[in-house]
């Protein structure tokens, strides 16, 4: 795994970015430069070894495996949240995969497209228990940490608005400030995405003592996002999304794709795997491109269960982010 600090090896791409597609580029280059959160347990943080580990890191991994052929050949620039966006739009970076909400005014006055919906997410509270609160609307008065830049700010103000109540926001530039701020005793509660919240509890030196309050005031669809002009490397950041979705509703996995490859007589898997039809040639990738994807990070629900879910220490629930025919929301476009 490739490790690099913000605005190295990317300049010189930068200046071209007009006239030649980021696929193109990131195939001369051979490495994708990925925009990930600075630390956010979960999602995108480094481990004992120095390397970057997530959800969303294992998306940069996804792509770089349709792409290149190798999901290791990806450079992570850690961003905060004021910086995610510059950094885009300016070619430090080929994607953004950093816990990011979708939404109208980023959509459309920021000169970026969002690719999709990699999580479904809500913004909730997390407070002591030693307060006896057991509702945010008995908030009102209260000491509010949260980060910077973010959606979490403005569904803040706008929730106390419409209830008449008053706090008084404390903001961090990262997550792990707003933690520190929170464990210090600088606010009486921390607001986030809720897989946030239940990350950043185990940063806790107690975290026993500490509750997630049931409301959630929010919808945060998180997703990857590219910059607007280049449709090509839209519909391949798009597709890789979709095939990790689509590889868990056919039931192939890291573990059993090689064997699929060979002996399913299924239409749809041999589709995604790349036996059948010419399904590369519109994304510009080799035919075996999700089966890259699949042999070397898995399927959506591997990526999902080994970062936030059961096999994770955060233990989180799927909820909303189950297939579409298991009691959830997440669905792709059928690859055909």
């Amino acid at each position: 795994m490739i490790l690099l600090t913000p605005n190295t090896d990317t300049i010189a791409d930068t200046e071209v970015l007009p006239s030649k597609s980021v696929l193109e580029l990131i195939k001369k280059k051979g490495f994708i430069q990925c925009g990930v959160n600075t630390g956010a347990a979960a999602f995108s943080s480094l481990n004992d070894k120095g390397e970057w580990t997530g959800f969303d890191v294992d998306f940069c991994r996804a792509v770089a495996a349709a792409t290149l052929g190798d999901a290791n050949k990806v450079k992570y620039t850690p961003l905060t949240a004021k910086e995610r966006f510059t950094a885009l739009q300016s070619g430090e970076v080929d994607l953004l995969s950093r816990n990011t909400t979708w939404t109208l005014t980023r959509d459309t006055t920021m000169g970026l497209n969002f690719t999709g919906v990699s999580y479904y997410d809500g913004q909730g509270f997390m407070v002591n228990k030693d307060l006896g609160i057991t509702s945010v609307l008995q908030l009102d008065g209260a000491t509010v940490c949260t980060d910077t830049g973010t959606t979490t700010e403005l569904n803040l103000a706008d929730y106390f608005r419409e209830h008449k109540m008053k706090y008084t926001p404390v903001v961090f530039e990262t997550p792990d400030q707003t933690i520190r701020g929170f464990e210090s005793g600088r606010c009486d509660v921390l607001t986030s995405d809720q897989s946030q919240l239940h990350a950043l509890r185990f940063k806790l030196a107690k975290p026993d003592n500490v509750i997630v309050l049931p409301e959630i005031i929010s919808k945060e669809p998180l997703g990857p996002v590219v910059r607007q002009g280049d449709d090509e490397w839209f519909n391949v950041i798009k597709w890789v999304l979709f095939a990790l979705i689509n590889a868990e509703e056919m039931g192939v996995t890291s573990k059993n794709v090689d064997a699929l490859k060979k002996s399913s007589t299924a239409p749809g898997i041999k589709r995604l795997l790349g036996v059948e039809n010419d399904m590369g040639k519109g994304l510009g990738l080799s035919n075996d491109w999700a089966y890259n994807i699949i042999k070397r990070v898995g399927n959506y629900a591997e990526i999902f269960e080994r970062n936030v879910g059961m096999e994770s220490p955060f233990k989180m629930e799927r909820g909303l982010n189950a297939l579409w025919n298991q009691g959830g929301i997440q669905y792709a476009p059928p690859i055909r």
